[in-house]
């Protein structure tokens, strides 16, 4: 399993702006993605619901994971868009 862990870089979080990014881009991805804040359980990441309930703020930890044997430029991918600052862009 690939996985990489971030610190979330908008301002506010993923809110619904960067919370919709991401999770577009993973279903661009077409991979299992799964997410998880800190040590919590991790939840589907293509579910706009699932991410945005996990209250994700900024400078939090966040774990992506795939099962894939193809993921590991997929979740790098997807690392950039947390770590980048939506909300100043």
């Amino acid at each position: 399993m690939a996985q990489r862990t971030v610190q979330v870089g908008s301002q506010h979080g993923l809110h619904a702006r960067p919370a919709k990014l991401f999770v577009k881009a993973v279903e661009a991805s077409g991979m299992p993605v799964r997410i998880a804040k800190g040590t919590g359980e991790p939840v589907n990441a293509s579910s706009i619901f699932a991410v945005i309930a996990l209250g994700i703020d900024h400078g939090d930890t966040v774990t992506l994971s795939c099962d894939h044997p193809e993921s590991s430029a997929v979740l790098d991918s997807l690392s950039e868009v947390l770590v980048f600052d939506h909300d100043n862009a």
